[in-house]
């Protein structure tokens, strides 16, 4: 089966053309497009369909940096182990758990500049992760990308409860 890189006719690697992608999805949605097969056989409307879901998966996956990367390694036989490994470097929890402290303390004084603070140096931290994953990635080191990986997926759980303590504070 051919995958999203392939779809698109992209190379397999991290750091990806945004434009080429854009250009590649919409040509391969203009093709399988549920429109074009108004007057096609069920079958035919199925399978243009099934073409079109897939091509907005593709397209969903590679263009978001964590989804593409987790792809990646999975593409090269590593398991992301999400639910059953979460180990993680001393130094990475010790941050996470200053954030977290750092995060209630502006809750409960309802300090916007704090959260901002809070939101500013997570946006840093995590696009030097996302330079990482990447250079692991495209360096062909699978196992410290899937590391990597994970790491950046408490980032970005991280990142969702600082936009909620916004829109609480906001409301």
């Amino acid at each position: 089966m051919q995958n999203h890189f392939d779809l698109f006719q992209l190379p397999q690697q991290f750091k990806i053309d945004a434009g080429a992608l854009d250009a590649a999805y919409h040509e391969v949605q203009n093709r399988v497009h549920p429109d074009k097969f108004v007057s096609a056989t069920d079958a035919e409307k199925r399978v243009a369909m099934q073409w079109a879901t897939r091509a907005n998966e593709a397209y969903q996956t590679l263009r978001d940096s964590l989804k593409r990367a987790a792809y990646l390694c999975e593409l090269h036989g590593i398991d992301l182990q999400t639910e059953s490994n979460t180990s993680m470097p001393t130094a990475f929890l010790m941050q996470q758990m200053e954030w977290r402290e750092a995060l209630e303390d502006a809750r409960a004084a309802k300090d916007v500049s704090a959260l901002n603070r809070i939101d500013a140096e997570l946006r840093t931290v995590r696009k030097d992760q996302v330079a990482r994953i990447g250079s692991a990635l495209d360096g062909g080191d699978f196992t410290q990308a899937a590391l990597g990986v994970r790491q950046l997926m408490f980032l970005e759980k991280f990142g969702h409860e600082i936009g909620d303590a916004f829109a609480v504070l906001e409301a």
